[in-house]
């Protein structure tokens, strides 16, 4: 199987698990929200969730995406070393996971009357577990893919999904109410986990005869590559999380709940996204020690053409009828979703180029500069957010993140064409005619969705989009019908 093949292969088993990812993942917030929980309920879930998101960058640091980095090098050139690499890793998640978890059981009501909502302790004291569970889950994943077995990853992610959802809604139906919803959340990330860990130590670990010696300097390196890895996934879960913080401690529940909800539907639509970032990635650092550049480079720029292509009629179409969609799938109490899901759409853009090239630039070795990226705009937004919620509402947190993630993306794009060297003039003629494509697009969604008043007719508007879309973009050139027919057999 050569490259290409190979990466289309990953990037199927890949999207294959994170559509049941997501799919579960959305079948969980129809039901918790419409059904199960009231704003403040599904409010309430979600803010403990974004604490403990925080709370988990010192329980993890970026040693798991340094160990893929690493194994993904040493697989090839000296596979004795991978046990070592392992274990060490494996030794310091469990000396981090210890210290962080008792400090969080002993701190837990301290932390969440600071944050004005004692009602939060209890979410927090069961955070332990989630720590835990999510912490094995995620390293395994990462770890697979250091090992370029996508599928085995894929198979993680899939079975954490599928159990969230299981036991989130068995538990809250047991009447344990958002409490409940969140041990199913634990449950769901643990089976993930002991599945992951499984395959890692028999499928991977046991295969490979452990060297003698430790390579004198390497576990050295593998620290040191995790503090710029640190600091970029510490930036990041600011990026995604500190906002749905701020907004629950300058507003209230159901303003979080109309925050998470809209970001939420992004990832949704963000999935095929980060399939293709997280299957193309280890090919680069690949391909940048065989010195085939030219290689990476097409790559690249095949997979920035096709994500554009996806997502910014997407995006638009998203703005479009997010008012309908919100009012009629999730109901009219939600309605003050509405806003911040426009907002976001400019987000999905943004960050489905982000999903598309961060892990690459780990892997190409541009870790350090990429985590400076991150931080400074990840500071920013703090700053923003904590200006613009108190006096726009919950918007402001939208428009916070669009702002400072766009300053974000250019600047990865700009080391990505330091090391690849990418043709800007026909990256930026080929964006140009998409715009041009999506706003005819947009003008027929526009032209139809005022009769829309049923969700068939939504799914009908939805529809003629989709298909001008089509259209136009086979007759511009921009789509081979024949390729991705390939692609899809």
């Amino acid at each position: 199987m050569n490259r290409e093949d190979h990466i289309i292969h990953g990037f199927k088993a890949t999207l294959v698990a994170r559509a049941i990812y997501m799919l579960s993942s959305a079948l969980l917030m129809f039901v918790l929200a419409r059904y199960l929980l009231d704003p403040d309920g599904y409010g309430a879930l979600y803010w403990a969730i974004g604490i403990l998101a925080i709370v988990q960058l010192f329980a993890d640091l970026g040693l798991s995406r340094s160990v893929a980095r690493y194994i993904s090098e040493y697989r090839e050139s000296d596979p004795g070393q991978v046990p070592h690499l392992l274990g060490s890793v494996i030794t310091a998640k469990i000396i981090l996971l210890t210290v962080v978890g008792y400090a969080l059981l002993l701190f837990h009501e301290q932390i969440a009357a600071t944050l004005g909502d004692p009602g939060a302790a209890p979410f927090l004291a069961a955070g332990v577990l989630y720590l835990v569970a999510f912490s094995g889950s995620t390293f395994a994943q990462v770890a697979l893919q250091g090992f370029n077995h996508l599928g085995y990853s894929a198979i993680v992610q899939a079975i954490s999904g599928a159990g969230r959802l299981l036991f989130a809604v068995a538990f809250v139906l047991a009447g344990l109410g958002a409490l409940g919803a969140f041990f199913g959340y634990i449950v769901g990330y643990a089976i993930a986990a002991t599945v992951g860990m499984g395959i890692l130590y028999y499928g991977f670990y046991r295969r490979y005869e452990t060297a003698v010696e430790y390579e004198a300097g390497l576990s050295r390196r593998l620290l040191e590559y995790s503090i710029p890895l640190t600091a970029t996934r510490s930036a990041n879960v600011i990026d995604k999380q500190i906002d749905i913080v701020l907004v629950g401690v300058f507003l209230n529940p159901a303003a979080v709940a109309f925050y998470t909800l809209a970001k939420q539907i992004t990832d949704f639509v963000l999935a095929p996204a980060e399939s293709l970032g997280f299957t193309i990635s280890p090919n680069f650092g690949e391909q940048k020690a065989a010195g085939e550049l030219e290689e990476a480079r097409r790559i690249y720029q095949t997979s920035l053409t096709n994500v554009l292509l996806l997502y910014i009629p997407a995006a638009v179409g998203l703005a479009i009828v997010a008012e309908p969609f919100l009012t009629m799938v999730i109901g009219e109490d939600y309605a003050g979703a509405v806003p911040v899901l426009q907002v976001l759409a400019g987000f999905v853009v943004l960050q489905a180029i982000t999903n598309l090239t961060s892990d690459s630039l780990d892997y190409l070795g541009r870790a350090r500069a990429r985590a400076v990226a991150k931080g400074g705009t990840a500071l920013a937004n703090l700053g923003l957010n904590v200006l613009l919620i108190p006096t726009i509402g919950v918007v402001g947190a939208a428009i916070a993140t669009v702002a400072t993630h766009s300053v974000y993306v250019a600047v990865n794009l700009y080391i990505v064409h330091t090391e690849l060297g990418l043709n800007v003039i026909r990256i930026a003629r080929t964006t140009a005619l998409i715009c041009a494509i999506t706003g005819v697009m947009a003008v027929t969604v526009l032209l139809v969705t005022p009769l829309v008043s049923s969700l068939l007719m939504l799914g009908g508007a939805i529809a003629v989009g989709a298909i001008t879309w089509g259209a136009l973009a086979v007759l511009s050139g921009l789509v081979d019908p024949g390729q991705v027919r390939s692609v899809i057999g």
